[in-house]
């Protein structure tokens, strides 16, 4: 800030909005925020990156003094089994931000479906292989987190081979649960018929282009192509995925649809990249490998009843004031990885609702 005087203000403001209920941020920051500050917790160093506001030069945290303050991230995933930015590191960087109170998104469409060849010999054992392990992980952070459930988005191309299995996943196994429970285990989510299944830690979407909708429109085929070789797999008739997704989500309620060709049409920078992803929730739908801070307005708190009148000059203050708070929290933010770090401080993307 310029002055003591403006920093105090700011505090000040942001205090009375707080307490009377006037305004909140998301709950990572209420999660961590301020540690540091109000009681000198640091901590070990976890694996996080920041980028220093003044060198513009990323960094690893040296502990955790710096927050993490963001609720929304959308990462990336690699078609490799354990090197950086590869399938078993995407869960140790889903672990970072599960620990901490925030949620992740992933579109697993670049990892090679059942039975495509292996570049060291063999068989690919599948996307639906490598799911159930990032699903078991999310769970047991779920049961010995800090904060709370673990948040996890799970994506899939309508065109990727193993979409039927992936659109019927969850449906199966709610098969398994009443079976189960018909059995004599108890009905609650968190009891042993839910724990026994997969599938239950996360939600799931389904990638659709225009495309694909004009194919059930016509009653067309539709095409199911290789990760690596671009090459058709398999054919199927359009509309039986559709049912196959409407009859899923009606058993299970899941997976949900992502129209992809009109997200990427809405796309604010499409010089960035392709929109691939969404956080879990689905209001943060950007890049891969950046992250979105939230905080939201209680628009009762600027309506008087007596009067029947709105305060906009208050409201647009308000507005003014938690811009600034989301644009100081990507500053003051450390991240799961480099790329999230620099592609966090690069867009700073907001979201003020």
């Amino acid at each position: 800030f310029a002055s003591e005087d403006d920093a105090q203000a700011f505090e000040d403001e942001l205090a009375y909005m707080l307490v009377n209920q006037m305004a909140a941020p998301n709950s990572p920051q209420w999660f961590n925020t301020g540690l540091h500050h109000a009681y000198g917790i640091t901590g070990p160093a976890q694996g996080f990156w920041f980028v220093d506001p003044e060198t513009e030069e990323l960094a690893p945290s040296p502990d955790s003094s710096r927050p993490a303050p963001h609720a929304c991230f959308i990462q990336s995933v690699d078609d490799d089994l354990v090197n950086e930015g590869g399938i078993m590191d995407l869960w140790i960087r889903e672990a970072r931000l599960f620990k901490f109170g925030s949620g992740t998104g992933t579109n697993f469409s670049t990892i090679r479906a059942e039975n495509e060849p292996l570049s060291g010999g063999g068989k690919s054992s599948g996307v639906m292989s490598f799911l159930k392990i990032g699903d078991r992980a999310a769970g047991a952070i779920k049961s010995g987190g800090t904060t709370r459930r673990a948040a996890k988005m799970v994506i899939l191309d309508v065109d990727h081979p193993d979409i039927e299995e992936f659109i019927n996943w969850k449906k199966v196994e709610e098969d398994k649960v009443r079976a189960l429970i018909a059995a004599g285990y108890p009905s609650d989510f968190n009891g042993e018929a839910y724990q026994t299944v997969s599938g239950q830690n996360s939600n799931n979407s389904v990638r659709v282009p225009n495309d694909f909708v004009h194919a059930v429109v016509d009653d067309a085929d539709w095409e199911l192509v290789g990760r690596k070789t671009g090459e058709v797999v398999r054919t199927v008739k359009a509309r039986d995925l559709w049912r196959q997704i409407a009859e899923a989500a009606w058993a299970c309620a899941d997976p949900g649809v992502q129209f992809d060709t009109t997200i990427n049409e809405w796309h604010t920078s499409p010089a960035g990249g392709r929109i691939r992803a969404s956080n879990p929730c689905s209001e943060y739908m950007f890049l891969d490998n950046t992250a979105c801070n939230l905080a939201s307005l209680n628009l009762v708190s600027f309506y008087d009843d007596e009067s029947a009148t709105f305060d906009i000059e208050s409201y647009k203050h308000a507005i003014r004031l938690w811009t600034i708070v989301l644009e100081i929290s990507v500053t003051m933010a450390h991240f799961p990885s480099q790329e999230i770090a620099q592609g966090s401080y690069d867009y700073r993307t907001l979201g003020l609702g």
